[in-house]
């Protein structure tokens, strides 16, 4: 089984408007053969950008983690290390949230999925879909 950890987009489409998904990313988030993640940094950047009035970020954060959950994804949360790998980066990409989704990849060996493709640049286990 592989593990893979969706990108805070990658969620809120495979949620609401899985036609935006890439195929890659639907076949592998579709794939009942791979264990999907969320972190608990994508719920806080969810909160944060919703209670901000983005309207990219219309959903409610407690919902949604419980949704991610019922469906099957499995929460990451975030640990001190992945806090503290983030300093290792460099500097390819200003936001703090996909920052520490790289780091939580980098330090737990699993692919981070995102249509960044500032973030695919980091080094480790991130694939672009």
């Amino acid at each position: 089984m592989a593990a893979y950890l969706a990108d805070t987009h990658l969620l809120l489409w495979a949620a609401s408007a899985p036609r935006r998904l890439g195929k890659a990313a639907a076949d592998i988030i579709g794939d009942i053969g791979n264990e999907v993640l969320f972190s608990a940094a994508s719920i806080w950047e969810i909160a944060i950008k919703s209670s901000l009035g983005r309207s990219d970020f219309t959903v409610d954060a407690a919902v949604f983690a419980a949704a991610l959950r019922t469906n099957g994804y499995t929460e990451l949360p975030v640990r001190a290390v992945h806090a503290a790998r983030v300093a290792t980066l460099p500097a390819l990409h200003a936001d703090p949230f996909d920052r520490i989704l790289v780091a939580q990849a980098q330090s737990e060996g699993v692919t981070l999925l995102t249509r960044d493709e500032a973030v695919a640049q980091y080094p480790g286990p991130i694939r672009l879909v």
